[in-house]
């Protein structure tokens, strides 16, 4: 804590929005981590499994009750959309699907792309203070007596690096968290994108009865 007091004292008021980007760069990324991994994730391959076989067993409230069992889960959410209309055309049941999608699609990105803005705020701000330190520290060559020019000097050299280095500090695990949120996302969204079709094909194949053992539809 000391460190962090003497870091914003030497770096100067650029170091005060640097801090900023910090905790809201933190507050973000952790709580995008806690909703992708631990709330909207969900074994996509082991759940469709089990929604192919009641669906091949024609038990669709069984499935329905299956999606309802994870009601945090964005697969699930997107599959119960198109086993409710089970018994309707399949426009219907791929409009219901495409229309679940479009709802939790936003929610699995949402507040993630504020996180390379931040990265890239804290990175600027840091040259914005190198350069403030620069101009410190040539104004102190140039007009400072002799007796203070040294330690002008220092305090201009110092403000610079402070400033640098903590844009970077906060920069580099921003964008690091970024990545990791938003590899994450992207596997949930492909595992939605895959496992709808294929949801939307078996109830489609179920309706017209040519839904074959192997989970397949028969060509008619």
């Amino acid at each position: 804590m000391e460190f962090l007091v003497n870091s914003i004292h030497k770096g100067g008021w650029f170091m005060w929005p640097i801090l900023i980007c910090a905790v809201f760069a933190l507050a973000i990324a952790f709580e995008r981590l806690y909703y992708i991994v631990f709330r909207a994730n969900i074994n996509g391959t082991a759940f469709m499994a089990q929604i192919q076989k009641l669906i091949m067993a024609n038990n669709i409230d069984r499935a329905i009750k299956l999606c309802n069992a994870e009601p945090n889960a964005a697969l699930p959410r997107v599959l119960k959309a198109g086993l409710t209309r089970a018994n309707r055309s399949e426009v219907e049941i791929q409009n219901a699907v495409d229309e679940a999608v479009l709802e939790v699609f936003p929610q699995l990105n949402k507040r993630t792309n504020f996180l390379p803005m931040l990265a890239n705020v804290a990175t600027l701000t840091g040259l914005l203070g190198t350069i403030q330190g620069l101009i410190l520290a040539f104004e102190a060559v140039a007009h400072a007596s002799a007796e203070t020019k040294q330690t002008l000097l220092a305090a201009g050299i110092s403000t610079a690096m402070f400033t640098t280095a903590s844009g970077l500090v906060v920069a580099i695990p921003t964008l690091v968290l970024h990545s990791i949120v938003a590899s994450r996302t992207t596997k949930i969204m492909d595992d939605i994108d895959q496992y709808a079709l294929k949801c939307v094909n078996l109830l489609g194949a179920r309706r017209r009865g040519t839904l074959k053992e192997d989970g397949s539809a028969a060509s008619a």
